[in-house]
């Protein structure tokens, strides 16, 4: 598995075919898990487990994921892993065709979509969530004035610090350092806007 490079999904079927938010939530699913068969992401997602293997398959088509070790005896298993820990959809350039930005442009919504869900879930259950989990937990909207270079900067500079912590919790788990730890979402925006 190439764990840190970035996948670009810009061909017209492949935008087409990850804008389906389940597809989106198993990918997500099988990326924290590292490994998993489709009858674990049913139970995960509450959908049956053919569903789940036919969208499976169609990730896999897409090379967004791939077979991996078979992590039990049962030879009946099917293992999946993503192939690539990040993705991307930013655009290549300002001549991609209408139909390219179209699909780009709703596979961004679902996606916004899909991260809303899982951020009013951490909402719905927070009260659960011990105290010190209560109050590491942020969010935070922040208004300023930049250039296109400006903004770029500040993506590429959080993407770095993301990327530094990301591999931090990487090597801990590996370790088998994993008394306290939790999976963590980051979610960033950074877009112009006129009042």
């Amino acid at each position: 598995m190439a764990q840190h490079e970035t996948r670009r999904i810009s061909d017209l079927d492949e935008l087409k075919a990850f804008t389906h938010p389940l597809r989106l939530k198993l990918y997500r699913a099988v990326l924290v898990a590292g490994t998993a068969t489709a009858s674990q992401l049913a139970d995960q997602v509450d959908e049956a487990v053919s569903l789940i293997s036919y969208h499976l398959r169609k990730l896999a088509a897409l090379g967004l994921i791939e077979e991996a070790e078979p992590q039990s005896g049962d030879g009946r298993e099917r293992w999946w892993q993503v192939v690539s820990q990040h993705l991307s959809v930013k655009a290549q350039g300002p001549d991609d065709p209408p139909e390219v930005v179209a699909a780009r442009t709703a596979l961004t919504r679902v996606a916004y979509r899909v991260q809303g869900e899982l951020y009013e879930r951490f909402l719905d259950e927070e009260p659960a969530w011990p105290a010190e989990w209560r109050s590491a937990a942020f969010n935070s909207e922040h208004m300023t004035s930049l250039t296109t270079e400006e903004l770029r900067q500040l993506g590429q500079e959080i993407n770095a610090v993301v990327e530094r912590w990301w591999a931090h919790g990487r090597a801990a788990q590996q370790a088998g350092d994993t008394e306290g730890r939790e999976q963590v979402a980051l979610q960033f925006y950074g877009f112009p806007f006129r009042a």
